[in-house]
């Protein structure tokens, strides 16, 4: 290719899976539904990106590119988000779950279309996988119960790595026969003792920058993608795809290792994540041309039904049996295995070189995945919803609210919030006011909640909206900051004084709650005072001099004021009110709100 046509195939296929993804994301669509087919299609209308064109050898680049999404899915697996049961369900999908999903894909393969044997376990393993650029953005889409989603998000993390060793170890097989030679079993334990080796290479890497020479922000991002990509290479030289295994052994142990000083996710690591899943969908979907896929679309079809109709249920079913999984929880697991990039990625590598070395059947390994990916993603986005709603495990659109902070006023507000319907959470750090919180009946969330919270990856699970209400306005908004990627629903903190001394406070950080005519300092006095929290229908008037604070609409959706004018409230509805201070209560204690 000329100068010309490489730099005009790098920039059309970064700007196409830019613009794909920004294209999904006002669709409310998964970004693979879009870049999948925008690939394919641009592939089909212009050879100029082909990655084997723009690339030497694309194959090792897609190997590190993959890395660094499993070394950032492992940095959201936190150990204790995953305890009894659950876990139980994990190892029973990724083992024996695997080599069930192996031999039934296989034996579909084999019997849908005309390849040899050899091709169709080669098939077999490589859509055993599923993993997180896939199976995330659905369930962020469905929202479903925090325990299926646990289950589903470690499964799908975890499957990725596993199913690329096992694919690397079944090549070499082929390969080797191919070549009139034997199998070795050395060789898959040496795959994952060399990929265990990697991940603990990189574990010291990672401590030694971010622990011993304490670096942060951008310094800190750089260095983690160093590691994991100079580990991931060297452990790629050794053996091949033993480098995935190191990536999601760095993540997890990142992320669960006591003691271990990680900093808080910068946006650039998940900007450079979002970008090479892009361009790995873009180019990958590009080499699948249009001639390879017409004659196995029947065939893939038939080959998508199975799997999502025959083969994942069985599994799903006996990877749940005898645990106490709801019914609902246990079917949709059953209706949850998207195939994606690992998939894509391995399809790529491992055919061209069977196609080279002349093994029939070999060339229509790219096409089937294609289709399967393809097909498996439509249906589980256009089902996923209405499935998990008909199953009863979507999570209510009620809001449930963390209160953070254990003033008295706060302990109030927390008391009217749940008079007016709403299953409100607290948490404060202070020994007094958590027993204050206890005292009044309200649940206390664990003392590590925003420790673990600030974690990268870390998710506040069954939290919908977050009030930050503590006495110190810094605290408020850098944690307003801090906690709003781990929060599924918006993040508001309590106004600081226009004379606080605060730092940060009034130039920095979420929603500021109730305008400010009703910053902090106030609602503490008007508490103090004898000032109290209110609840009542929407469809009365508020009582005169009472300020409206929150609308709670009717199906449970929480509305706080944070402007100068309150929310409409409809019938159904239900306001949280402060109301005035008594004639003559200066001075008097607070009264609380009632509930």
């Amino acid at each position: 290719m000329s100068e010309q046509q490489i730099l005009l195939g790098t920039a059309l296929t970064v700007v196409l899976a830019v613009g794909s993804q920004i294209l999904a994301s006002r669709l409310h669509v998964p970004s693979l539904i879009v870049l999948l087919p925008v690939g394919f299609t641009a592939g089909a209308l212009t050879d100029v990106i082909h990655p084997d064109r723009l690339a030497p050898d694309f194959t090792p680049l897609v190997s590190l590119a993959v890395a660094v999404i499993l070394y950032d899915a492992g940095l959201g697996l936190h150990r204790h988000q995953l305890g009894g049961e659950p876990r139980t369900v994990v190892a029973r999908l990724i083992m024996p779950g695997v080599l069930i999903t192996w031999a039934a894909c296989a034996g579909l393969v084999a019997g849908l279309f005309d390849v040899p044997l050899t091709v169709a376990v080669m098939l077999g393993v490589i859509l055993v996988v599923s993993g997180p650029t896939v199976v995330g953005p659905l369930l962020d889409h469905v929202r479903p119960t925090d325990r299926a989603r646990r289950i589903l998000v470690w499964e799908g993390s975890l499957i990725d790595p596993i199913g690329a060793i096992l694919g690397a170890v079944v090549f070499h097989v082929i390969v080797r026969f191919q070549g009139g030679q034997g199998f070795r079993f050395g060789m898959l334990f040496g795959s994952f003792a060399v990929g265990l080796a990697g991940g603990a290479v990189g574990v010291a890497l990672l401590w030694l920058t971010l622990r011993q020479l304490r670096l942060g922000g951008t310094l800190g991002t750089l260095a983690q993608l160093a590691a994991v990509i100079a580990v991931s290479a060297g452990c790629d030289m050794l053996l091949d795809d033993t480098g995935l295994i190191a990536a999601i052994v760095m993540g997890m142990a990142a992320a669960n290792l006591p003691g271990f000083d990680m900093p808080a996710r910068h946006p650039f690591f998940e900007t450079v994540v979002q970008l090479v899943i892009g361009l790995l969908f873009i180019s990958i979907s590009s080499t699948v041309a249009p001639k390879a896929v017409a004659p196995v679309l029947l065939p893939s079809l038939l080959l998508v039904a199975g799997l999502v109709l025959v083969v994942r249920p069985s599994v799903a079913f006996l990877a749940t049996a005898r645990t106490h999984l709801g019914s609902g929880e246990r079917a949709f697991i059953g209706w949850m295995a998207p195939r994606g990039i690992v998939a894509a990625s391995t399809a790529t590598t491992f055919s061209a070189t069977l196609v080279d070395d002349g093994l029939s059947g070999a060339d229509e390994i790219l096409p089937i995945t294609f289709l399967v990916i393809v097909g498996t993603v439509l249906v589980y986005a256009l089902t996923a919803r209405p499935v998990a709603a008909r199953l009863g495990v979507v999570r209510p659109a009620r809001t449930r609210p963390l209160l953070v902070g254990g003033a008295p006023w706060v302990v109030d507000l927390a008391r009217a919030l749940r008079t007016a319907g709403l299953d409100v959470l607290m948490w404060a750090g202070l020994a007094e006011e958590r027993q204050r919180i206890e005292q009044a009946g309200l649940e206390l969330a664990p003392g590590e909640l925003l420790a673990t919270a600030t974690a990268p990856g870390a998710r506040l699970e069954g939290v919908t909206a977050v009030l930050l209400c503590t006495d110190d306005d810094d605290f408020n908004a850098l944690a307003s900051v801090v906690v709003q990627d781990s929060v599924d629903g918006p993040v508001y903190r309590v106004g600081p004084p226009p004379d606080s001394g605060a730092v940060v406070a009034p130039y920095t950080g979420g929603t500021a709650l109730f305008g400010p005519a009703m910053v902090r300092n106030l609602l503490a006095e008007h508490h103090a005072r004898g000032a109290r929290f209110l609840v009542q229908p929407g469809s009365e008037p508020p009582p005169a001099g009472c300020e409206t604070l929150f609308t709670v609409r009717r199906n449970g959706l929480l509305e706080p004021v944070v402007g100068a004018r309150a929310a409409e409230p409809a019938d159904g509805d239900t306001l949280v009110l402060l109301g005035p201070v008594p004639a003559g209560a200066a001075g008097a204690g607070g009264r609380g709100g009632r509930g």
